[in-house]
């Protein structure tokens, strides 16, 4: 379980996330959906222990910033972050060596090949298409099998293929009973894959949607979004 708690980050005079507070539970996915610059970004970092911030954040119930939590969880940037020298293998190698991973060379034959990525075994990372990057970034976040896992923006510059098995593994890390927050401003690219959808505007959660509720209404999520985000602000 992820737990987010009046979390606040600010760079000098601008608050880039205002007391966020947010709640995913094992087995469900979780959604950040706001437009550039909301502060998705921003508070997936702070999620992961990049970014000092006030507040409190606890994964399965340890504080974000200790080795415990860090065993747990896993992330994919929104921008590739690869190293130029080396291959697409030893990407990954290096990952397993990490990680200390064990019987892990099977797992990463399957991710090499739902996410085709076979025949560039032997390319260095800066020798890849950005989709290319994006799908070994990835690889990458999903070789350890964390059980808290992080997407921003995971869809961005993917082709069909990779973007209808990406989806896949969404919904078999729900099944595994895995902890999933994506970020995203793609409204059509997690329809139908959501638990719990958390509007971000300006820094802040707008709006809470939970699945559940929303069949109660004759509104679809994107009809709320854009209620939200198209609102005027205050005094103008």
């Amino acid at each position: 379980m992820l737990v987010v708690s009046h979390v606040t980050k600010k760079y000098r005079k601008v608050i880039a996330n205002n007391d966020i507070n947010l709640t995913i539970d094992n087995g469900q996915i979780g959604i950040l959906l706001g437009p550039n610059g909301a502060g998705k970004s921003t508070i997936i970092k702070c999620i992961m222990g990049f970014l000092k911030y006030d507040g409190q954040i606890t994964v399965d119930g340890c504080s974000n910033k200790t080795v415990e939590a860090k065993r747990y969880m896993g992330y994919v940037p929104e921008i590739p972050s690869l190293y130029p020298n080396l291959t697409v293998d030893e990407h990954l190698e290096f990952i397993a060596r990490a990680y200390k991973l064990k019987d892990y060379k099977e797992y990463k034959e399957q991710l090499l090949e739902r996410f085709e990525l076979q025949d560039k075994r032997k390319k260095f990372g800066d020798e890849l298409s950005k989709g290319m990057q994006q799908k070994l970034s990835i690889c990458c976040g999903l070789l350890p099998r964390p059980q808290l896992i992080l997407f921003d923006e995971p869809m961005i510059g993917l082709d069909p293929h990779a973007i209808k098995e990406l989806k896949k593994v969404f919904e078999e890390l729900k099944e595994k009973g895995c902890c999933v927050l994506v970020s995203t401003h793609m409204i059509d690219s997690i329809e139908e894959l959501w638990d719990t959808t958390y509007i971000m505007k300006d820094g802040q959660i707008a709006a809470t949607v939970d699945r559940k509720d929303i069949g109660e209404t004759d509104k679809s999520l994107e009809d709320i979004f854009f209620e939200i985000t198209e609102a005027p602000k205050e005094g103008v």
